[in-house]
């Protein structure tokens, strides 16, 4: 997650780098149910609304609850499918609140009304996020139901009413990216505290034109976009809170702009983006599974590095006998091609490698949707290139 408010209020206030912060251990991005009461026609879980079978027991979410806040899990983000539909979700939520986690929940939005809202705010959620895909009909398309919209900004209003922080999450996509600015016209008018955006991109030209590429642009001007409303925040005193996740480019696009903006502080901003280090991906973020099958993260549901039913997350997740763990959690990571050869690897860590897996199964093959170019990072043109020829993919990408 690349956290922009964060990086242009340190610019704002000439904020001094500090020394470098070590998480005591990784987020789990927790999805609790498979079940959904949608049919999102981007969903990586492939979730229905029918009961999926195997799903881990209450006990057993107890067991593992355990074993992470022993393993030193700082936060847990409950997800799905839509975790609401799961019956015990209100006494999971509680018990991790008073672990001393924290608990984020990550949902739809439809379900939340004054039936259940007095239950969820009795929680305490540190955070709730609810992913919206555009404006009213473009939101309704995306999630193949009529009403769907208005459900959830009605699930957001009661959830500010009752003093929850609230966030909006919208996955950028070539259909809905000319809605991105009403999107944030309307974190504004809601008074909403968070915008995350999540990139979609996984096939790139992967030619020396990456500006002037369609999707690349889009990315770029989108971008642009979140810096120009984070920063006008910032100097009206009424900030934010930007973020962004699934392309770490993001973080040597921001370096770009301070140093289009603010030249003299270039050097500054660098160290600092070095020091967040770019793809946490095995290492600070992971996924556990509604079977209890453990991941790298979110998109890498097909490459399981065990099951907590049968070996404990504290002992799957420090095992570098796994070649991708072990080429996660080694610095820097064996990227190849552009990224390998990028001047600014320290930054972005070689980016969301389950693109490279999904593409061409080398997970350490340059990203083709960084959206930088080959100037921009400071390569010849010499190396070795991946070249993928576009092509529009069903690609299952999960959006609770």
């Amino acid at each position: 997650m690349f956290r922009i408010t964060q990086y242009l209020q340190a610019l704002a206030n000439d904020t001094p780098l500090g020394p470098k912060r070590t998480p005591p251990g990784p987020v789990v991005i927790w999805n609790l149910i498979r079940r959904c009461n949608l049919a999102c026609k981007h969903c990586y879980s492939i979730s229905a609304d029918h009961n999926f079978p195997g799903e881990l027991s209450t006990d057993e979410i107890y067991t593992v609850m355990d074993d992470l806040k022993a393993f030193g899990v700082p936060v847990l983000i409950l997800s799905g499918g839509e975790p609401l539909l799961r019956p015990d979700i209100y006494a999971i939520s509680k018990r991790a609140k008073a672990m001393g986690f924290y608990v984020g929940l990550s949902t739809n939005g439809t379900l939340i009304d004054e039936n259940n809202i007095a239950q969820i705010a009795e929680v305490g959620y540190d955070y709730v996020g609810i992913s919206i895909d555009g404006l009213r009909d473009t939101h309704d398309k995306f999630r193949r139901l009529d009403g769907a919209f208005d459900a959830s900004m009605h699930g957001i209003r009661l959830c500010q009413q009752h003093g929850i922080k609230v966030g909006l999450r919208f996955t950028i996509t070539q259909d809905n990216a000319a809605e991105l600015p009403a999107m944030l016209d309307l974190m504004e008018e809601m008074d909403i505290d968070k915008f995350y955006l999540s990139h979609l991109n996984y096939a790139g030209r992967g030619n020396r034109n990456r500006k002037d590429d369609v999707v690349h642009q889009m990315t770029r001007n989108a971008m642009d976009l979140l810096f120009e409303r984070c920063w006008a925040g910032i100097q009206d005193g009424k900030a934010r809170e930007f973020v962004t996740g699934n392309n770490d480019a993001d973080g040597v696009y921001l370096l770009y702009w301070v140093q289009k903006h603010f030249p003299e502080k270039v050097a500054a901003m660098r160290a600092r983006l070095a020091q967040w280090g770019g793809n946490a991906s095995g290492l600070w973020i992971s996924n556990i599974d509604n079977l209890g099958n453990v991941h790298p993260d979110t998109f890498w549901w097909d490459y399981t590095l065990g099951n907590v039913r049968e070996r404990p997350f504290s002992h799957i997740w420090p095992d570098t006998s796994d070649p991708l763990m072990a080429g996660f959690k080694h610095q820097p990571r064996p990227v190849k091609g552009r990224c390998g050869a990028c001047q600014y690897l320290d930054i972005c860590g070689g980016n969301t490698r389950v693109r490279a897996w999904s593409l061409t199964g080398d997970p350490w093959q340059e990203d083709p949707a960084c959206y930088l170019s080959d100037e921009e990072i400071g390569v010849s043109g010499e190396h070795e290139r991946l070249h993928v020829t576009p092509y529009r993919r069903t690609i299952r990408i999960k959006q609770a």
